[in-house]
C-alpha cells in the first residue's frame, strides 16, 4: 500500500478489486466512489446492485441541489471513474462536461466507460482541486461529491469561485460535523491514526456548517442550500462492512472497519451530518 500517495487508498484497494474481477465491487463502484442513498432506509438489501442504485440516487440529490440544466458549462472536481458526468450525460443534452481528478488512473478508467452522447462534450484534466487548470469565469456549475474532505477548503473555493461565472453554482456533499464536534476535530489529527490514514488518506472532517459559509463569503460566494441526508445514507455502513468482512488481508479489513464504524457511530450520533451544500457566485 502506498502511504505516500495523494490518492485515497480506497482507491489503490479497489483498483485490485476490478484487476480482479470482483463482482461485487464492479457492481457497486464500478461507476460511483461514494455512499449510498436510500429513500427508505429500511428498504435497503444489502447487495451490490442495490448499492449501486443508491449510489445514483444520491448522484441525481446532488445534481437536482445544483440545478442542472441542459447547455450549462460544468465542472466535477474529484470526479472519480466518472460516474456524476455519466448520470448527466444520458439525463441532459448540450452539456459542456470536465472531469478532474490528480490520480490518471481514474481518469484513465473514466474516459473509456464514459462517452460523450448527442451534443455532449466531455473531457477529462489531471489536476489539483486546489489549482484548476482553467480560465476564469469558464462555467455555470462546479461539482464536488464527496470528496472535498481531501482538499485544502479554502483554497478549493477559491478556485471554484474563480472558475464560476457570476451567477454560478457550486454544489458540495460532505461529511460536516456539529459545532462542538468541529472544535474538538480541529485539534486532533486524525490523519495520524492508522486505520483512519490507510482506509480514507488524508482527510479533515473539521469543517462546520458555519465556517463553510464563512469560507464561501470570503470567496465571494452567497449560501443558498443545505439538505441534511444522513439517514437517508445510513445503509452505506453496512454495506462497506459486509464487504471488508469478505477480504483476505484480515490486517487491512480490520484497519478498515475501525475506521468505518468511528464514522458511523459518529454520523448515528448527530456529531457528523452528510450534508448537500450549494452556494452562489
Amino acid at each position: 500500500m502506498k502511504r505516500d500517495s495523494p490518492n485515497p487508498p480506497y482507491f489503490d484497494v479497489l483498483f485490485d478489486q476490478i484487476a480482479a474481477g470482483d463482482y461485487d465491487a464492479v457492481t457497486a463502484f464500478g461507476r460511483h466512489v461514494h455512499w449510498g442513498h436510500w429513500d427508505d432506509p429500511q428498504l435497503a438489501t444489502g447487495s451490490a446492485a442495490d448499492y449501486r442504485e443508491a449510489a445514483e440516487r444520491l448522484c441525481r440529490r446532488v445534481c437536482e441541489a445544483a440545478e442542472i440544466e441542459s447547455s450549462q458549462r460544468l465542472i466535477d472536481v474529484g470526479c472519480g471513474f466518472g460516474g456524476t458526468i455519466a448520470s448527466l450525460n444520458e439525463r441532459y443534452d448540450d452539456l459542456e462536461m470536465t472531469g478532474v481528478n490528480i490520480d490518471p488512473r481514474q481518469l484513465q478508467r473514466a474516459s473509456e466507460e464514459v462517452i460523450p452522447r448527442g451534443a455532449n462534450q466531455i473531457k477529462w484534466v489531471e489536476a489539483d482541486a486546489a489549482d484548476l487548470p482553467l480560465e476564469e469565469a469558464c462555467c455555470d456549475r462546479v461539482l464536488a461529491v464527496e470528496c472535498i474532505f481531501h482538499f485544502d477548503r479554502g483554497r478549493f473555493l477559491t478556485e471554484a469561485a474563480r472558475v464560476l461565472r457570476d451567477g454560478g453554482r457550486l454544489t458540495i456533499s460532505d461529511f460536516v460535523p456539529d459545532q462542538r464536534t468541529a472544535e474538538f476535530m480541529s485539534g486532533a489529527n486524525f490523519a495520524a491514526a492508522d486505520a483512519i490514514r490507510w482506509t480514507y488518506g488524508n482527510v479533515d472532517m473539521s469543517c462546520s456548517s458555519a465556517q463553510y459559509r464563512q469560507l464561501a463569503e470570503d470567496c465571494g460566494m452567497r449560501f443558498v442550500s443545505e439538505q441534511d441526508i444522513t439517514e437517508q445514507t445510513l445503509p452505506t455502513y453496512e454495506f462497506l462492512k459486509e464487504g471488508a468482512q469478505q477480504w483476505q488481508d484480515e490486517e487491512h479489513a480490520e484497519l478498515f472497519l475501525q475506521a468505518t464504524r468511528w464514522l458511523e457511530k459518529a454520523s448515528r450520533k448527530q456529531m457528523i451530518r452528510y450534508l448537500i451544500i450549494s452556494f452562489e457566485k
